[in-house]
């Protein structure tokens, strides 16, 4: 593994070392001594992050002896315990992130939030799948420096000349707006992260406190996080470019199947200018935040144009290895474009009665690695699996916490509890019914999938909007789109979680910088949706 991202899976508590000599001769009085042994538990405790480690169970047991939810909530009540132990130390850092991510295995049984078979399921289904084949066709296009060549085409592309961050951070993110727009948000992400990380490691590593090795760190934290959020963003803008769009068309229609459909071009009507608006926020966002005056001249001497076309033409041309690596991962997009495409155009999976996922062709394309031969040595494949040492279990825990954290919203009870609540919308504005459930989705998001929120929020809010009477897709659309907007947490959506395996970004950067973005998005969709919205999906109709 990068040793950048053994920080986010080892434990970062660091043995206390002490010097063999007194360092100064004149503490010499008993007093002192016991002074300093008495002070020795404490930085022990505070070393080893046992408070910590303490916090978590701590918060369960107050929230469980102290909230009522009303009679016949216990499981509900006991949900929320856990999710505020985890969470704890997820943010905290208490345990590893992998055995915090392993804790819902026993607390969820121990709390009687669901049982021991049911939590453990949560932790390998398709959406794993997709990402554990993902990771494997990313260590292949690392293996052959695959990446590094499209890194060079980008950066010399776009790094202008002196360099220009802004502009560079402009081509890296638009260059992933565009692809997610017509291929799944996780699959970009993996496709581009590592594009990204190519042109990273371009910069030196390590931990100088000079000010242009501050101002190379700020800079990577942007490209990373711009490559997570681009992806993220550009889904938005059409129904195939996140699985949240189309679970929303589904539901829209088999709810309301009197009413016209949700279509491609309507749904990009009005999903392209959100994203627009949302890509705008992001750039300007990583460049105030991430920018300064000093980064063009930090950049310059490890990106400089004339020297990167150098380096390229140097890669020479393609090998035979490359080109079939490239091949299996264009079929694979094409595989997952074209799994599902409308109801009158079907796609391939009808071939197979919809029993198969996106998992399931990642897996089988990332099975051809294995098999097919690279062309350099006899019998040597492209693939094989002393290169996957480096694939991150860690990663595959991280994603099945939160699937296990959704299921228990649901098994819980927690679901409808939260649905109740929203009940006072009823006569509300359109602004504050738009805003609200946006919210109420964008907060749920934070903790399981986007698509597992979407499925999990629509079929209530379909339900509220029959009840308090409004259009449902005043509440339906805000579901989705609140969906997607998971930017603050590694649990909010796979993409997240590649970004974070990098190494180069932390839980509090991504709070930082995704907490504006989400709140503008929330400003949008709350203006954008009762105007152009009304228009593009007819909401001024009774249904």
């Amino acid at each position: 593994m990068d040793p950048r991202c053994s920080g986010h899976w080892e434990s970062s508590s660091d043995d206390v070392t002490r010097p063999l000599l007194p360092l100064h001769d004149d503490i010499t009085d008993d007093g002192a001594r016991r002074s300093c042994s008495a002070c020795s538990p404490l930085r022990s405790v505070l070393a080893n992050k046992y408070l910590s480690v303490a916090a978590g169970p701590l918060a369960a047991g107050l929230i469980c002896a102290l909230v009522d939810l009303g009679a016949g909530h216990a499981a509900a009540r006991n949900m929320l315990g856990v999710l505020a132990w985890v969470f704890i130390w997820w943010i905290t850092d208490a345990v590893p992130l992998a055995v915090a991510s392993m804790a819902p295995l026993f607390l969820f049984p121990v709390f009687g939030v669901s049982d021991a078979d049911a939590v453990a399921k949560a932790y390998m289904d398709d959406v794993i799948s997709l990402v554990l084949g993902s990771f494997i066709l990313a260590l292949a296009i690392e293996h052959y420096n695959i990446h590094r060549r499209l890194a060079l085409n980008i950066t010399s592309l776009f790094c202008g000349d002196p360099v220009k961050p802004a502009l560079l951070l402009l081509g890296i993110c638009g260059t992933t707006f565009f692809i997610s727009m017509w291929i799944h948000n996780t699959p970009c992400t993996l496709m581009m992260m590592p594009v990204a990380t190519g042109i990273l490691q371009r910069l030196p590593a390590g931990e100088a406190s000079s000010a242009d090795a501050r101002e190379v760190r700020r800079f990577s934290k942007a490209v990373v996080l711009g490559v997570v959020y681009a992806s993220a963003i550009g889904g938005l803008a059409t129904l195939t470019g996140t699985g949240a769009n189309i679970i929303l068309v589904g539901m829209w229609s088999t709810y309301f199947p009197e009413q016209d459909p949700i279509t491609f071009s309507s749904w990009m009507s009005f999903g392209l200018p959100m994203a627009l608006v949302l890509f705008a926020a992001l750039w300007a966002t990583l460049c105030l935040m991430y920018c300064s005056n000093n980064t063009g001249r930090a950049l310059s001497a490890y990106l400089d144009r004339t020297h990167l076309r150098r380096e390229l033409s140097l890669l020479g041309p393609m090998a035979f290895a490359e080109k079939m690596v490239l091949a299996v991962f264009g079929g694979l997009i094409v595989l997952w474009m074209t799994r599902s495409l409308t109801d009158d155009i079907p796609g391939w999976s009808v071939l197979f009665h919809g029993n198969v996922g996106d998992g399931t062709v990642t897996i089988m394309m990332a099975t051809l690695l294995f098999i097919i031969p690279s062309g350099k040595n006899d019998g040597e494949k492209l693939m094989d699996w002393g290169k996957c040492r480096k694939l991150q279990w860690n990663i595959i825990l991280l994603l099945g916490a939160g699937f296990a954290i959704a299921d228990g919203f649901k098994t819980s009870g927690l679901t409808d509890i939260l649905s109740e609540g929203l009940g006072f919308l009823r006569g509300a504005p359109a602004l504050v019914i738009a805003a609200v459930a946006c919210i109420f989705s964008g907060l749920i998001t934070e903790f399981t999938s986007d698509d597992a929120t979407t499925t999990l929020v629509l079929p209530l809010l379909a339900e509220l909007g029959k009840t308090i009477g409004v259009h449902p897709l005043l509440l339906m659309v805000p579901g989705a789109v609140g969906a997607q907007l998971s930017y603050l947490l590694p649990t909010g959506s796979p993409g997240n979680v590649v970004g974070f395996s990098t190494g180069y970004v932390t839980i509090k950067d991504m709070v930082v910088t995704g907490m504006p973005l989400k709140i503008i998005g929330v400003a949008a969709l709350t203006v954008l949706l009762p105007t152009l919205g009304s228009v593009v999906f007819g909401m001024d109709q009774k249904v």
